[in-house]
């Protein structure tokens, strides 16, 4: 689904990236990890075209190495970031409708007339906001107000409003971060699921328990250089990410 080809990316003179190559399967859930400062957050921000890069990146077999942002959209490229921004005084419903604005058919004559197309377009958004409240189990508070839901439910608006676009693959960045271990389970069972309805994932997580729980293979970089790769079992006993980033042996489940 996604393959990344000699990716570099340089800040003066500082490298973050340094020659990355890897795949990312489709259907599948792929993590990739590593110490603060690693170039994890980078990596997203090549994918997505929000830094500029040496190498190639690959969506589905496309090269979307020059496109804009937008354009990677419609290719099937959805994701998430760190800080999540919720308009804290619009409903739960209007939250994940504004992540289907880049599908949207209208012009803004449609709008101000409220034509047939507009109302079509607009009845489109609702019906998939709705299906995506059902596929992360929020669809019973679509009516609440974001701004008076716990952290948890936040973080779940932020990945509905991404795959929103419908996309092929899904970038979520430290979807964990800030989660009780209860939240965390949650939204474990919420990325199992969407994987499993063939979306495929690729996430940057510390939270080491989710990751070794729901991978189905792991990559691990350090000072912007891939170091290991493969599954659970084989990136817990390897002995250079044990020293870099695990700091101790970690047993799977």
């Amino acid at each position: 689904m996604l393959k990344l080809e000699n990716i570099s990316v340089r800040f003066s003179g500082l490298v973050a990236v340094d020659n990355l190559t890897m795949e990312v399967k489709d259907k599948t859930i792929h993590s990739l990890i590593g110490p603060n400062g690693a170039g994890k957050t980078t990596v997203f921000n090549a994918i997505s075209g929000l830094v500029k890069h040496d190498g190639r990146v690959l969506l589905d077999g496309k090269d979307i190495t020059h496109l804009p942002v937008h354009k990677r959209v419609y290719h099937g490229l959805g994701r998430s970031f760190q800080n999540i921004i919720i308009f804290k005084y619009m409903t739960v419903l209007q939250n994940l409708m504004i992540g289907y604005h880049s599908k949207l058919q209208y012009n803004h004559f449609d709008e101000i007339v409220y034509t047939n197309r507009f109302t079509l377009e607009e009845r489109k958004a609702r019906l998939r906001a709705i299906e995506v409240a059902d596929l992360l189990g929020i669809k019973t508070i679509l009516g609440v107000y974001a701004g008076t839901l716990p952290y948890g439910f936040q973080k779940l608006i932020d990945v509905g409003r991404a795959l929103m676009t419908e996309p092929k693959i899904l970038l979520l960045d430290e979807p964990a971060a800030g989660l009780t271990e209860k939240e965390s389970d949650i939204l474990k069972e919420k990325i199992i699921r969407i994987r499993d309805n063939g979306i495929t994932v690729f996430l940057i997580e510390h939270d080491m328990r989710m990751v070794l729980d729901i991978s189905d293979r792991i990559t691990v970089i350090n000072f912007g250089k891939k170091i290991a790769e493969g599954t659970a079992q084989d990136v817990v006993n390897n002995e250079e990410v044990i020293k870099a980033y695990l700091g101790t042996a970690v047993t799977v489940q």
